[in-house]
């Protein structure tokens, strides 16, 4: 397992510093796209809007910009070649603009390590061909929406219903449905894919995740995907199956991983790096209903930031159920916590419903002793919470994600972190 070290942050740190150059390409009155002052004159620019009602196919010699919701419709397979790059068009609530998989239909957006699948906003300057572009960095967050991918697998809803609109949709949206009793359901394949700069604000703290996941089940793939700069959650799992892995965050505006409504998948080796704004590494909820499973999160590494004023570990509420296991966790303030915060979930931690393990933390500055992180903030005992964790010294961790996977990644290429 390859190890980051303090020159690391020292890189991170200064990219973090950098300010951001932002402008915009500009539509014609017949709907095409004219070139911005950041687009080189030679793109060939293909406009979506709306539903796509037959399968098509993207490529890589084209610029495909979302115009507000484009959705893959029931029965509709979206495919996307590697090296394709889809930018998302500026605007927030009903204009936000965002692509959704509908339950039915499916995406097999299947990049490469040398050729990723790219989601960014119209404003960035990335041209065919390139897999960055330079004007937009870690710090423009919300310019477009995100990806939102819709399943038949169960999840746990208030009142046990079967279906419920996904966050970051208007309810007047059906597409935005997501739930069902098919545990195998199939939406496609989501492999080796970066989604930069989203998140828009679709109502007063409501914005689009990076990558949506709701109710997906096992039969879909989700491997080597990155999200960076989400003004909000940058991976959220409602409910669902479907196991995911390889996944990185880099300097999102709320959690990076986020759990909700019984999802019972496994995810499997996953980093994020906090940035100045960031909240949580891991913010897990428990189930809604009755309809209860558990979730398995394994072999992560989590890189804390000192100047967020949130910036926590982990918190488990609402009844939180599952496992969290071979955890690396360094450069977190003091005031960092991993946090049991409702009755129920300390409760599930009693009873093994929810289980911790293996947690490697390098103490924050201040801290004396690794219990001290560890934070149970309800009325119900807790013995052994905290014991799960052991401190090491940064570089002799033996868990934690396996870095190597995240050598493709935007986040690595551009802030050097030696992947």
């Amino acid at each position: 397992m390859k190890k980051l070290n303090s020159n690391i942050l020292m890189t991170l740190a200064f990219i973090l510093s950098l300010g951001a150059i932002t402008t915009s390409c500009s539509d014609d009155d017949d709907g095409g796209t004219t070139a911005g002052p950041n687009d080189p004159v030679d793109e060939n620019i293909v406009n979506v809007t709306g539903a796509i009602t037959s399968n098509e196919t993207w490529t890589p010699d084209n610029i495909y910009v979302l115009n507000q919701k484009v959705v893959v419709e029931d029965g509709v397979t979206l495919t996307i070649d590697p090296g394709t790059i889809i930018k998302g068009s500026s605007g927030s609530g009903s204009l936000a603009s965002a692509l959704i998989v509908a339950r039915g239909g499916k995406i097999e957006a299947v990049g490469t390590p040398s050729e990723p699948i790219i989601f960014t906003s119209e404003e960035d300057n990335i041209a065919i061909g390139e897999t960055a572009g330079t004007n937009l960095d870690q710090n423009d967050r919300g310019l477009w929406g995100g990806v939102l991918i819709l399943g038949k697998a169960p999840c746990s809803f208030e009142g046990d219903v079967e279906e419920l609109q996904i966050e970051g949709i208007p309810a007047s949206d059906t597409f935005g449905l997501y739930g069902g009793n098919d545990p195998n359901d199939d939406s496609g394949s989501f492999q080796y894919v970066s989604i930069r700069h989203g998140g828009a604000l679709i109502g007063e703290g409501n914005e689009i995740n990076g990558l949506t996941m709701g109710g997906v089940g096992r039969n879909t793939e989700i491997s080597h995907v990155e999200v960076v700069a989400n003004l909000d959650d940058a991976f959220e799992w409602f409910g669902g199956t479907v196991d995911s892995s390889n996944l990185f965050v880099w300097a999102q505006g709320d959690d990076a991983f986020d759990i909700d409504q019984a999802y019972s998948g496994t995810i499997d080796n996953a980093m994020a790096v906090l940035g100045d704004v960031s909240d949580h590494g891991f913010e897990i909820d428990g189930p809604e209903g009755t309809f209860q499973d558990e979730f398995t999160l394994t072999n992560a590494t989590l890189v804390g930031n000192m100047n967020t004023d949130g910036g926590e570990f982990a918190d488990f509420r609402s009844g939180a159920r599952g496992m969290v296991e071979n955890v690396y966790a360094y450069n977190f303030k003091s005031s960092s916590d991993i946090e049991i915060d409702d009755d129920t979930s300390a409760n599930n931690y009693n009873s093994g419903d929810l289980s911790l393990a293996n947690w490697e933390i390098v103490l924050p500055s201040g801290i004396n002793n690794v219990s001290e992180v560890f934070n149970n903030t309800t009325s119900v005992n807790t013995p052994g919470f905290g014991s799960e964790g052991t401190a090491v010294t940064e570089g002799s961790q033996t868990v934690g994600a396996n870095t190597s996977e995240f050598a493709w990644t935007y986040a690595n290429n551009v802030a050097g972190l030696g992947f």
